[in-house]
């Protein structure tokens, strides 16, 4: 079985093909700049890249040539479309409705449009993805894995706002989280790794990348998570704030005389470390910054990223009454030992002891804390492309 792997962006699509026998991918890439001039994609099979330059108005546009070039005579991987399978698409968020992944049915999607209001940027993109497949695919199947379901295991004492329970009622206003693919992802995998049930584990996941969020996972099930109605809550981000004090939100509208929208500008790309450092939201700029050419200002920002990441890290303790391991995934997580180093010095009273010289090293999976530490401390290289891949296999496998 052959799967095409879609994440349609605002103006991106990231996609691979993999081949469901042994789980290998035979070719991924990513459409850049859609909707906009310079439309270019960056097609990848095994170490050779080819770049495609050509305008993409929609996302229909952008699947067209993906799939000109999954079938090319010179770089392509399969003879024909007719050996796809299924596509499955990545969608940002489900709302209430959907505790699993779907196959696309009208019903499906009108629940992705109701979700919009969550997910602005994200789930109109999606949509455009899933009916271009529906035109140039005919007859293949469709599925959705949603970002949101992994979360909708948390006990409602733990999703609920402490504000008038109206808004839930009328609006849905609650705590719905993100990420939730790759968590699971890890999960699995981290349990995989010591070689236990994850219905015996305690997990603390740390997804760092320009998106951030902490996940509470226990018995295999989200517990609680940091990200919120939306992704802007929890802990900092590259350019996002993470969690405030609500009144700083009102405050510098007023101050400021800021519409709603420019407020929501300022939350989701002016703050988190770009809005602390005054340097960059990319965590390499800021540490070039501040330990390469002294910039306290670029010090301070991750001083702060690393103790609020830390502070999640004991509240999910506290949530899950201990913890087992500590998994570090996603871009930061994965490739940022002076963030993992940083992060883990607040925890030694929980019992975690990482190995510096383990530390010390970028993008592989490996156990990073001392042999004798309480605490297991985990990299874990998040792919939740694969965890897309196989939740789409099961479900044409049980139709």
């Amino acid at each position: 079985m052959k799967v095409l792997v879609l994440n349609c962006g605002s103006s991106s699509l990231k996609y691979q093909l993999m081949d469901m026998t042994d789980e290998s991918v035979l070719a991924k890439g990513n459409y850049e700049r859609i909707g906009m001039e310079g439309s270019f994609l960056t097609h990848k099979v095994g170490e050779e890249k080819y770049k495609i330059e050509k305008d993409a108005k929609v996302h229909g546009d952008a699947i067209s040539e993906v799939l000109a070039q999954l079938t090319d005579s010179e770089h392509g991987v399969i003879n024909s479309l007719d050996e796809i399978t299924a596509i499955g698409h990545r969608i940002a968020h489900g709302g209430e409705k959907f505790t699993s992944s779907q196959i696309v049915t009208e019903e499906v999607i009108k629940g992705i449009e109701d979700a919009i209001q969550f997910a602005p940027l994200h789930n109109p993109a999606h949509l455009q993805g899933i009916n271009a497949c529906l035109e140039k695919l005919p007859g293949k199947v469709n599925t959705v894995v949603f970002d949101t379901a992994f979360h909708q295991s948390m006990p409602k004492e733990h999703y609920i706002y402490p504000i008038p329970y109206e808004y839930y009622e009328k609006y849905g206003v609650r705590k719905y989280g993100a990420h939730g693919t790759s968590h699971k992802y890890v999960a699995l995998r981290i349990a995989e790794l010591l070689n236990k049930p994850v219905e015996d584990l305690k997990i603390i996941n740390c997804h760092l990348g320009q998106g951030a969020s902490v996940c509470a996972i226990q018995n295999g099930k989200c517990v609680d998570t940091s990200m919120g109605l939306t992704p802007v809550a929890g802990i900092p981000m590259g350019s996002r704030s993470g969690d405030l004090d609500p009144s700083v939100v009102t405050f510098i509208m007023e101050k400021e005389g800021l519409t709603p929208e420019q407020m929501n500008s300022v939350l989701n790309k002016k703050s988190g470390l770009l809005g602390m450092s005054k340097v960059s939201a990319d965590n390499r700029d800021i540490e070039q910054e501040a330990f390469e050419k002294g910039n306290e200002q670029a010090k301070l920002a991750l001083d702060i990223y690393a103790y609020l990441i830390a502070q999640y890290i004991g509240k999910y303790a506290v949530t899950m009454n201990g913890v087992d391991v500590i998994t570090f995934t996603a871009g930061v997580g994965e490739r940022g030992p002076k963030t993992r180093e940083d992060i883990c010095s607040y925890l030694g009273f929980m019992g975690v002891e990482l190995d510096l010289e383990k530390n010390n090293v970028r993008a592989v999976e490996k156990e990073i804390s001392k042999d004798d530490s309480k605490v297991k401390v985990w990299i874990v290289p998040t792919d939740e492309e694969l965890m897309i891949a196989r939740d789409t296999k099961v479900l044409v496998e049980n139709m």
